[in-house]
């Protein structure tokens, strides 16, 4: 049995203490991350190189001392390896040149072809795996393909994912056709994140819940199975934790699925539903609204507290229901760890 406490719980346990991360951990809240971005340059600088990305995946372990490290990466880093052009706007995000039907996802590059771009990535494991504190989990990551697929559909994050929808609607080969690449895609990214040491995955699924029904279950459920299944085939005992952010009773679906060991819920989760029907079945990650660590107080203290009573008697990470905000205030993670850590 690992002695880590998010490897013991992903396998089964329940821990009078819980263990902790937050997702977002890495980022412009930390004053010692402005610092390097700073020296870094952009944000895709920050990512390929090697050396700052490391180094930005230990500030916050450094500083806290949470129990798993995350990479230092961007769910879009895919997209660019498959050949779009990718930028991001000071102050709105990412951009992309967008596709939008079969002849331009056709000349996207082959699924072979995108370690070339994303081997600085692999490197960045590898470090991260011989420098983490020997407790530390190293959790790797990916965007889910219709999460992903939305951003180079559109070009940019949309507030509906109404583009990403349309061609889902219209042209529903096409679209397949570009799921089933991210798919495939991401299942080698992932791949190699692991063989370079990383010891769990995640899926984000940001915007899962802009689908329902039979969309939901082709391009949510379904790629994310196929995605988990096919990574424990080559990793036998490889964790993986599914985050169908938005999607509500989707949550059941993936819990039954059979291939994920965690959950990450969304803020619209409710705690002792989420005790009631989802802790049976499967480990279950979150879900503290990000808002406290900008505003901490007594609410802080309080709602920390509710959530260890209501999941702290079974398996339970404990973490945010979305990432920390640049406006977050590291003096109120601090009070959150020292609740959740007596």
């Amino acid at each position: 049995m690992s002695e880590k406490s998010l490897l013991r719980v992903l396998a089964g346990e329940t821990l009078e203490t819980p263990p902790v991360w937050v997702m977002r951990q890495a980022g412009r809240y930390l004053p010692e991350y402005r610092a390097l971005r700073e020296t870094a340059g952009g944000f895709l600088d920050l990512c390929y190189n090697p050396d700052f990305a490391t180094e930005v995946t230990l500030q916050p372990i450094r500083r806290f001392g949470f129990d798993a490290a995350i990479l230092f990466a961007d769910i879009l880093l895919i997209p660019q390896a498959l050949g779009m052009k990718l930028w991001f706007e000071t102050g709105e995000g990412p951009r992309l040149e967008p596709v939008s039907n079969m002849g331009e996802i056709n000349n996207l590059k082959p699924v072979e072809d995108i370690h070339e771009t994303l081997n600085p990535i692999y490197e960045t494991v590898l470090r991260l795996s011989s420098e983490l504190p020997p407790e530390t989990t190293l959790i790797g990551f990916a965007g889910a393909p219709w999460t992903v697929a939305t951003y180079m559909v559109a070009g940019r994050g949309t507030p509906d994912q109404a583009p990403a929808r349309k061609l889902m609607f219209e042209d529903p080969k096409a679209f397949s056709a570009l799921i089933d690449l991210i798919t495939d895609a991401t299942i080698e990214y992932l791949a190699r994140q692991v063989q370079a040491g990383a010891e769990v995955v995640k899926l984000f699924d940001s915007w899962s819940g802009a689908l329902s029904g039979s969309c939901f279950e082709k391009y949510a459920l379904k790629p994310a199975i196929k995605i988990a299944t096919e990574l424990k085939r080559r990793f036998p005992g490889l964790p993986v934790i599914g985050f169908p952010r938005g999607s509500g009773g989707g949550y059941i679906q993936f819990a039954d699925a059979g291939c994920f060991d965690a959950l990450a819920m969304d803020t619209s989760i409710p705690a002792i539903w989420a005790r009631d029907n989802l802790q049976p079945k499967i480990a279950v990650q979150g879900n503290l609204d990000p808002m406290h660590m900008v505003t901490g107080g007594d609410m802080l203290v309080s709602e920390t507290q509710r959530l260890l009573d209501i999941l702290g008697g079974g398996r339970y990470i404990f973490n945010l229901g979305h990432g920390i905000t640049p406006q977050g205030d590291p003096k109120n993670l601090e009070k959150m760890l020292r609740v959740i850590r007596g």
